[in-house]
C-alpha cells in the first residue's frame, strides 16, 4: 500500500541490511547497545578487557561459559548488569557471536568520554543497585594518583591493601597527605609508610576530624560514611560515590588544601 513504510519501492516488503542485528519484534535492536554502554561506565578499564575477553570466546548467549562467568561474579549489581545483557543479546541479536560484543566493548572503552558518578556501597550487595564495593574502589582510586593524594578519614585500623596501594603511590613520586583525627590514633594504620608522607592532625579541641575522603590528583574523589578500617570498607553498611569531574573535584581538593595552610591555622603537621 502506498505509503505503507514498511514496504519497498517496488511493493515488496523492505529488508534491514544482513549486517545490522534485527530484533524479532522487527524493530532495530537498541537495548543491547545501551546496556554495554552501561558495563563501559560501570567498570574500570582492566574489567572491561577481561569482559572484551570472555565475550570473544562464547559463541552465543546460550554458552554455558557464560552463565557459569556471571554466577561468578562476587558484585550482585554486576552479574544483574551482564543478565540482562544476556537477555537483550538473546532477544535483539541471537545470531551474533560474542566477538561482536567484544569489538562492542573496546569501541566503547577507547572512546573518551566524561564519566557518570559512581556509587559505591560496603555490606551485602543488592541486585537492585549497580554498585561497587568500597575496598576495591579505594584502591582504584589512589592508584589513579599521578602527582598527589589527598586522604582524610576519621578512624583507621587495619586496611593494608590501602595501606600497600598509599605506599605504592609515595614510591612512583606521589605526594601524599593523610588528614586523620587524633583521638582515634588512626596514624598507627600507616606507621608501616615512608616518611615522605604527611600526616596531619586538627589544630584546637572544637570538634574533630570527620570527614571521609580519598582524592587523586584534582580529577576523582571517592567520598563516602566509610573510614580507613577493615570493616567499614567491606563488612559495615556504607555509603558513598566516586566523582569523576574535575570541575567537582578540584574546588574540593582546594578547600582541603586551604585547611593545611599555616596560616589558617586549621590542620597542623605531625
Amino acid at each position: 500500500m502506498a505509503g505503507d513504510e514498511s514496504s519497498g519501492q517496488d511493493g515488496r516488503p523492505a529488508v534491514a541490511p544482513a549486517d545490522i542485528p534485527v530484533a524479532r519484534s522487527g524493530t532495530l535492536s537498541h537495548r543491547l547497545p545501551g546496556l554495554l554502554a552501561a558495563l563501559c561506565d560501570r567498570l574500570p578499564e582492566d574489567r572491561i578487557a577481561v569482559l572484551e575477553h570472555v565475550f570473544g570466546t562464547i559463541t552465543g548467549p546460550d554458552d554455558p561459559l557464560l552463565s557459569r562467568f556471571i554466577a561468578a561474579q562476587p558484585a550482585a549489581g554486576l552479574a544483574h548488569q551482564l543478565t540482562e545483557v544476556t537477555r537483550a543479546w538473546r532477544a535483539e541479536a541471537p545470531d551474533m557471536p560474542g566477538a561482536g560484543l567484544s569489538l562492542a566493548l573496546t569501541t566503547g572503552r577507547s572512546i573518551p568520554r566524561p564519566r557518570p558518578t559512581q556509587v559505591v556501597v560496603s555490606g551485602p550487595m543488592s541486585a537492585s543497585l549497580t554498585a561497587r564495593l568500597t575496598s576495591g574502589v579505594a584502591v582504584e582510586v589512589i592508584r589513579s594518583a599521578d602527582t598527589s593524594l589527598l586522604i582524610a578519614s576519621f578512624a583507621a585500623h587495619g586496611a593494608r591493601d590501602v595501606v600497600t596501594e598509599i605506599g605504592r603511590a609515595v614510591r612512583r613520586g606521589v605526594r601524599v597527605d593523610l588528614l586523620l583525627e587524633e583521638s582515634t590514633q588512626a596514624s598507627a594504620a600507616f606507621a608501616s609508610l615512608p616518611d615522605e608522607v604527611h600526616v596531619w592532625h586538627r589544630m584546637g579541641a572544637s570538634g574533630v576530624l570527620h570527614a571521609k575522603l580519598v582524592a587523586a590528583d584534582r580529577h576523582t574523589a571517592l567520598l563516602g560514611s566509610a573510614n580507613l578500617t577493615d570493616r567499614a570498607l567491606s563488612d559495615n553498611i556504607e555509603l558513598g560515590v566516586v566523582l569523576h569531574d574535575p570541575h567537582t573535584v578540584e574546588p574540593l581538593v582546594d578547600h582541603f588544601r586551604w585547611m593545611l595552610a599555616p596560616e589558617n591555622n586549621v590542620m597542623r603537621l605531625v
